[in-house]
């Protein structure tokens, strides 16, 4: 008897899929249990409608990752953050750091599990962080972590403040 599967079944096969079962097996389990329907003409005419219309979705939301990857290797992210003197950090530049900072650029609509660290940004400079907008289209996303700037205040400015109240 053939069957069309309505779910992923792991000993037969994916949704969608006609599969030739014992007709026992068929009717006393799969069709019971909701994981399949006979296939008729008509049962498989829906399943390729289905299917026809799951790979225009799926391109256009490849298309869209592909527009969004696009703007985000265009526009790097910048962290200013304070840092010891050999490049070093203190703290680090985490996933949710870049999520909260491309969030605020507009980038709403990117998941925070997506943005791929393999470990946490410790240094001053340029890195690259994979981003996962959709199973086939990974981009890169620069990330620049700079020296937050203090204000130095000249050591000769402090000396004449204090000199001009020490005179009053």
């Amino acid at each position: 008897m053939k069957i069309i599967l309505k779910q992923d079944f792991e000993l037969l096969g994916v949704t969608g899929e006609i599969k030739e079962v014992k007709s026992g097996y068929a009717r006393n389990f799969l069709i019971p249990r909701g994981i399949a329907v006979i296939a008729s003409p008509s049962n498989i005419k829906s399943v390729e409608e289905v299917k026809r219309q799951k790979s225009r979705k799926t391109l256009k939301e490849i298309e869209h990752a592909k527009i969004v990857a696009g703007n985000l290797e265009n526009n790097p992210i910048t962290f200013f953050v304070k840092s010891a003197e050999e490049d070093k950090i203190y703290g680090s530049v985490t996933s949710q750091m870049i999520y909260d900072l491309l969030k605020e650029k507009g980038f709403e609509n990117i998941e925070k599990r997506k943005i791929v660290l393999s470990e946490p940004i410790k240094t001053i400079g340029e890195h690259f962080v994979d981003i996962k907008l959709h199973a086939n289209v990974v981009t890169k996303l620069k990330v620049i972590v700079e020296k937050e700037k203090t204000e130095e205040i000249p050591e000769t400015v402090t000396e004449n403040s204090e000199s001009q109240e020490n005179e009053k």
